[in-house]
């Protein structure tokens, strides 16, 4: 099969397409013939060596993936041949990607694509679906009327937090840069933008919140964001991160008896564990999108396989609104 791989670490000029072996059927698993994958930071971040999570090489990277399965192993029962389906199963570890005709994948990772979206859709959503989820409903466990911060609210994380806290009955904040991702904020479900530049943490805790603090914030940037988090949360509440690998001063946490939860998307991957954790995930983002109440915010910029560089670049440029997918 034909795939687009990376045989060393370095910058988006290191893919290249090459001729590799079809992945053959396991127990457990299926193979998808794959249609569309998208590009996450972790992927950026695997490609340039900072998270040395990478299959051998040379490795495929993307773990986001939807396409039909084309065959099922021994014990699976919950797809069949022919069956579109859509999840993060792959790129980390012994897993190899997306990037290529054929994906094998353990079936608990993935989920059938509901009809009413397309390929390029269902592949932007579960990275940041399943990290949303993990973030606000399994670990902050978010709560009818709770007011919620979510920092980057048009990114690709931040867009999909929006509408989990939203379907979860919060009040939902988020933080922008401009007017054009103001609007796309309140378009997906936003109470109140925030525009982070022109308003001091204190002026809009003041203004939202009348002093109190935010009962949850997401932190999806990481760095000095982590700290203007601390100080945006109410006393004894909740701050969740996917960016947590810098140093803090954890005082603020101590003052205000604050809970801090750390997410890392790659962990059942990277350590083997809580497969059948994901597949609850996985079949809350189908239910959840075929209802209506999840429904991704892609970049204007498509990408082909072949072009998978040039998709690296955008993402690591921070210009993409939303999700950057690549079609097969």
């Amino acid at each position: 099969m034909q795939a687009m791989v990376i045989r060393q670490y370095g910058d988006a000029a290191v893919f290249e397409q090459a001729e590799m072996p079809a992945p053959v059927i396991e127990p457990g698993h299926v193979i998808i013939k794959v249609a569309a994958t998208s590009v996450n930071p972790l992927d950026t971040k695997i490609r340039a060596g900072a998270v040395p999570a990478n299959p051998e090489f040379p490795a495929i990277l993307h773990g986001d993936v939807a396409g039909i399965v084309t065959e099922v192993g021994e014990g699976v029962d919950r797809f069949a041949v022919g069956d579109e389906v859509f999840g993060f199963a792959g790129g980390i570890k012994r897993y190899q990607g997306a990037l290529a005709d054929y994906m094998l994948v353990d079936a608990r990772l993935i989920a059938k694509k509901p009809d009413n979206i397309a390929f390029a859709e269902a592949a932007a959503l579960p990275v940041v679906f399943i990290t949303a989820w993990k973030a606000l409903v399994e670990r902050a466990q978010v709560q009818p009327q709770d007011k919620v911060l979510i920092h980057a609210g048009t990114g690709g994380v931040g867009h999909v937090a929006i509408q989990v806290a939203k379907w979860a009955g919060a009040k939902v904040y988020a933080t922008v840069s401009t007017p054009e991702k103001a609007e796309i904020a309140r378009n997906l479900g936003a109470d109140d933008v925030i525009f982070y530049r022109d308003e001091s943490v204190e002026d809009y805790v003041a203004r939202c919140t009348d002093g109190k603090g935010f009962d949850v914030v997401f932190d999806t940037v990481g760095t000095d964001n982590m700290d203007r988090s601390f100080q945006a949360a109410r006393v004894s509440g909740t701050v969740a991160t996917i960016a947590a690998r810098s140093t803090h001063d954890l005082s603020p946490l101590h003052g205000k008896n604050l809970t801090l939860h750390v997410v890392f998307i790659a962990t059942p991957l990277v350590h083997g564990v809580d497969f059948e954790a994901q597949t609850e995930v996985v079949d809350a983002m189908s239910s959840m999108v075929a209802d209506g109440y999840v429904k991704p915010l892609l970049d204007e910029d498509m990408f082909s396989f072949e072009e998978v560089a040039k998709a690296h670049q955008k993402v690591e440029a921070g210009t993409a609104i939303g999700k950057v997918v690549l079609l097969r």
